[in-house]
């Protein structure tokens, strides 16, 4: 049995091809923020090293949300988690056939130092124990100049409030441990681990629900979200926050 405070990872074994289909579990939220966090990467990913297909790799890629997204972009992405059946998953939802799927630790990734142009984990980071060491296990393997994206939640009692207690009051099957709040990061924390790590926190921007109508309203209030539910870029970071960092680039 899990202690109060341990967060429960293996909730992610059981989703199948629920990750993508079903709106009466939390995972359908996660496909919602998933719309509104991907093109804000692939702008930023763009604006910041051009135009080209770049080498990829998303830490923690669950079932291949954003992994699967940047492969139709043009890019080349490898996905690493510890879920082999949430891989299998994003397997087949892989519509390019060409992400290369990994069953990995993010405490020790499979891959030589520089091995990447552009890192990112989202909705990872407050599922771990240590994220300091992760986020130097990403550092490691980014080139020099390279890009670490990332989102996770704001430890304060507001976002504690709404992410777990909310989310357990109006979702379905919302799993107990889901998340935890301690593990949730501030943004000095995220600052500091990447400090460390040699990377550079360049912008951050924070999510939010888009206003509801009745409808919407409705329907989450039988426990369900519907599928046109989403969310939109904010610049408050209170309740959870996405960012890019920069790895320095090596002296000349």
């Amino acid at each position: 049995m899990l202690a109060p405070d341990e967060i429960d990872n293996s909730i992610y074994e059981t989703l199948g091809d629920r990750w993508y289909t079903a709106f009466d579990d939390p995972v359908a939220l996660l496909r919602a923020e998933s719309r509104a966090k991907t093109p804000w990467v692939l702008d930023q990913l763009q604006r910041r090293l051009g135009p080209g297909p770049k080498a990829l790799l998303d830490v923690g890629c669950g079932a291949g949300f954003l992994t699967n997204a940047l492969a139709q972009a043009g890019h080349r992405v490898v996905g690493v988690d510890l879920s082999e059946s949430s891989l299998e998953v994003a397997r087949r939802f892989d519509a390019t056939k060409s992400v290369v799927y990994e069953q990995g630790d993010a405490y020790a990734l499979p891959f030589a130092d520089s091995s990447f142009d552009v890192v990112t984990s989202m909705d990872f980071l407050e599922h771990v124990e240590d994220p300091g060491r992760v986020v130097a296990e990403i550092a490691r393997v980014l080139r020099p100049g390279g890009l670490f994206f990332f989102h996770t939640f704001h430890r304060n009692p507001i976002a504690g409030f709404v992410v777990i207690r909310v989310v357990e009051w109006l979702v379905k099957n919302t799993p107990k441990n889901m998340h935890v709040y301690r593990l949730f990061i501030t943004p000095g924390e995220l600052r500091a681990y990447c400090a460390t790590a040699g990377l550079g926190v360049e912008e951050l921007v924070g999510l939010r629900p888009l206003l509801m109508n009745l409808d919407i309203l409705k329907n989450l209030l039988s426990g369900v979200v519907p599928e046109s539910f989403g969310f939109t870029l904010t610049r408050s970071t209170l309740i959870s926050y996405m960012g890019v960092a920069t790895k320095a680039p090596s002296a000349a």
